[in-house]
């Protein structure tokens, strides 16, 4: 695990976070900072992407949406270095050069409701300049049908329920295969067999390529990421493994009769019993009646990471 602290240093990472098969990592950033204004959304952030799906984590407002947009080339990144795909953001040759390697879901695409989901992933293949047209219908079948929606290749994107407009964006992704997929909440509105059919077309997509995924399920996170980076006011505040940000509660979760008082955070779940968390590994907390141990799970140990950052 690493906990990162306001400090600016590399962040090697082997494995999940390392770099590709050309031996460079699929995106860098160093020291990147951005501001609206005069509130600052990015703090020097230092950052390695991969091959495989690193989790971005974080409360609202903490950066992930301006991180993604900047890598995306959606936003001037503003101070720092950033390459992706080998290419700098800097130039129009460089920005033009990770538009064409990168696939990109933001969080509320916007989507012609005119264009049949047809016709409007054909055009957004014709911005990414994708072969003739024969070829380019080709690999729009493709993408339409890996989101379960050729059927409806003929609808109205108007006429499409909303799991339906976020899998259409999610083709528009998808398009020519992109070495890098950066993903903004893309469950949102997507069915539990969606959200299956999800994580089975990313965890296969990423066998020799990278995503980023921005998210609040942290189901998502436990089911298809090697890596979780979570994101404080700007800054990584937490770099490693699912299995690390959860050993983070360990100790620290119990099954209680009652809510005690001094608890981090507790609930009510369905069998009558509070699930708690406490601030410290220590006995039962007090108060809480008869009281056992439980395992954490990804949600404990981030939630209590994030109470502990604020």
């Amino acid at each position: 695990m690493t906990a990162v602290n306001g400090s600016r240093r590399p962040l090697p990472r082997p494995g999940p976070g390392g770099p590709d098969a050309d031996g460079e990592p699929l995106a860098t950033a160093r020291g990147l900072s951005k501001r609206y204004g005069l509130r600052p959304a990015l703090r020097g952030v230092d950052l390695d992407i991969g091959p495989g799906v690193t989790g971005l984590l974080g409360r609202n407002g903490a950066g992930k949406t301006t991180l993604l947009r900047c890598l995306a080339t959606d936003l001037d990144p503003g101070d720092g270095e950033l390459r992706v795909l080998g290419a700098s953001p800097a130039t129009a040759a460089g920005r033009t050069a990770i538009r064409r390697g990168i696939g990109y879901l933001p969080q509320n695409p916007a989507l012609y409701p005119h264009f049949t989901a047809f016709s409007l992933v054909d055009y957004i293949a014709v911005l990414k300049e994708l072969g003739g047209r024969r070829a380019r219908h080709e690999e729009v079948r493709r993408v339409l049908d890996a989101v379960g929606l050729y059927g409806r290749r003929h609808s109205r994107v108007r006429r499409l329920s909303g799991g339906m407009r976020q899998r259409l964006a999610l083709a528009c992704a998808l398009l020519g295969e992109p070495r890098l997929l950066l993903l903004d909440e893309p469950t949102i509105g997507l069915d539990p067999e969606q959200r299956i059919r999800f994580r089975d077309l990313v965890s296969e997509f990423t066998r020799d390529r990278g995503a980023l995924l921005s998210t609040h399920q942290i189901e998502d996170v436990s089911a298809l990421c090697a890596r979780v980076l979570v994101l404080d006011a700007g800054r990584p505040a937490f770099d490693g493994t699912p299995e690390e940000l959860t050993a983070h509660a360990r100790g620290r979760v119990w099954s209680a009769r009652r809510r005690p008082a001094g608890a981090a955070t507790a609930w009510r779940e369905p069998d009558g019993r509070y699930r708690v968390l406490t601030p410290e590994a220590a006995a039962p907390p007090a108060g809480a009646g008869e009281a056992h141990p439980v395992e954490p799970t990804l949600e404990d140990g981030y939630l209590l990471f994030t109470m502990e950052h604020r």
